[in-house]
């Protein structure tokens, strides 16, 4: 008996000493990546035509090269190491430190959990059904403060995000102003303070037990910060309410992106709504005439592309954050949480390699009038992101889809009004059908829940009778 735990605490100490290992060689390997990606945004930051207004470092292909390198020195180490983690499965020999803990939370998770997670999973149906319960006063108080949150957060983000892309900052009648350049550090500001937010209501608020890995946070992680820049770059290219109505339309590649990542069919109503949404949108970007900060062109192929990966992008966001939640049965709090913490993580790393903090303080001291922007758009996504989360809980997602939906129209309007975007009467008769489209949609889907509702609730009928 004695020699067979002298023999355990013999391989025990060995695979702690392999794993220790490990994780010296991720260290080195981040490091030896950090070097030349560093030299590389320096380099790109004291190019000396980079004050020019087509200085090649300021090219978006560049610049996303730079953040998917950086992004790289976090992922490959990261990726080799949970890798060899599961290959030697250290969770069921890992010690009682406090590193050996975080790396099982991180590589493992607690899937042992998910069945009792799972029991106590009803919090989003309970919600609803205490909401459903209270006097029709009270519902359409708590219905009026989250429709006006989430208008209010997002109307201004968005009015917000645009004065910052497009807009010169400094400029005078006897000066010439300048263009905020980098994208990476808005998404970096929408996230940091959304994480600490997260980080609190999980503080002061009970939430199942946490079983997912926090490495699976990562793929959305990324996604999420993917679509932002993108979102922020193609202002750059087209104006904000072609953006509004290209993110409307973005049911088609969440469609499809379904079909690829969760094998998902479709109802008929689906395809034609995407069709008016196709036609819709085309009418306004044909014949939608706006200047923009590219000044020779409106929708240019750098902003095609930047629209069409914010879509892709975006909707493989929502489709893996929902195969989370139903493997996993976490709560929407701690989504938020595990997303914004790798978003900051990889956003912080990127920024610091190219000297993006440096660049942004600068740019803030030279504007504090953009101090002030950031700021405010930063309080934005955060609030933003718990209204969000608030009334899926409270109303179900039906009820958040539509105010979104009117956000969207509010967006388009109050931009034209503030910013002076010329749209024409087909644009408008576009508009109009995207919206018509969504609404059908939203329609259609309400009553097909209504159906199987009805269809479920038969056999219970039939078995008290």
């Amino acid at each position: 008996m004695r020699s067979q735990m002298r023999v355990s605490s013999r391989s025990r100490r060995t695979l702690e000493e392999r794993f220790r290992m490990a994780v010296l060689a991720s260290l080195i390997l981040f490091g030896v990546l950090v070097i030349p990606v560093t030299i590389l945004g320096q380099a790109a930051d004291e190019d000396p035509a980079g004050d020019a207004p087509d200085a090649w470092t300021d090219f978006w292909v560049v610049r996303l090269t730079l953040n998917l390198l950086g992004y790289a020195t976090i992922f490959v180490p990261g990726f080799l190491l949970i890798q060899y983690l599961r290959k030697i499965k250290y969770n069921e020999t890992a010690g009682p430190g406090c590193l050996s803990n975080m790396a099982v939370l991180c590589v493992f998770g607690h899937e042992k959990d998910i069945t009792t997670v799972a029991e106590e999973g009803g919090q989003t149906i309970s919600a609803q059904k205490k909401m459903e319960e209270q006097p029709f006063s009270k519902k359409a108080l708590v219905l009026s403060v989250c429709f006006f949150g989430l208008q209010g957060s997002y109307l201004t983000w968005g009015l917000l995000q645009e004065r910052i892309m497009t807009f010169e900052y400094g400029k005078t009648n006897t000066s010439s102003g300048e263009f905020f350049k980098n994208s990476q550090f808005l998404v970096f500001v929408n996230r940091v303070l959304a994480f600490v937010i997260a980080l609190l209501v999980i503080f002061f608020q009970h939430q199942p037990k946490h079983t997912a890995p926090l490495y699976k946070y990562c793929f959305s992680s990324f996604s999420n910060i993917m679509s932002s820049w993108c979102q922020y770059e193609a202002l750059k290219f087209v104006s904000f309410p072609t953006q509004v109505l290209a993110k409307a339309s973005k049911v088609i590649p969440v469609m499809l992106m379904g079909k690829i990542v969760s094998k998902r069919t479709y109802e008929a109503y689906e395809y034609i709504t995407a069709v008016m949404i196709s036609v819709g949108v085309s009418m306004f970007l044909l014949t939608s005439q706006d200047a923009t900060r590219s000044k020779d062109t409106v929708t240019t192929t750098s902003g095609l592309v930047m629209l069409v990966g914010y879509m892709l992008f975006d909707s493989f966001t929502s489709n893996w954050q929902g195969e989370l939640f139903t493997q996993y049965k976490m709560s929407s709090i701690q989504m938020m949480a595990g997303v914004n913490l790798f978003s900051c993580l990889l956003t912080t790393v990127s920024l610091i390699e190219q000297g993006g903090f440096i660049e942004a303080s600068a740019f803030m001291f030279r504007h504090p009038d953009f101090f002030v922007h950031s700021v405010i758009l930063s309080i934005c996504s955060a609030t933003g992101q718990l209204f969000i989360f608030y009334t899926i809980a409270q109303f179900g997602a039906v009820t958040f889809i539509i105010i979104m939906t009117m956000r969207q129209g509010f967006a388009i309007l109050l931009s034209c009004i503030i910013y002076g975007h010329p749209v024409t009467v087909i644009g408008i008769l576009g508009i109009g059908i995207v919206f018509a489209a969504l609404f059908i949609r939203i329609y259609a889907t309400q009553q097909k829940r209504a159906v199987k509702l009805s269809q479920a609730a038969l056999p219970a009928r039939s078995e008290r009778t």
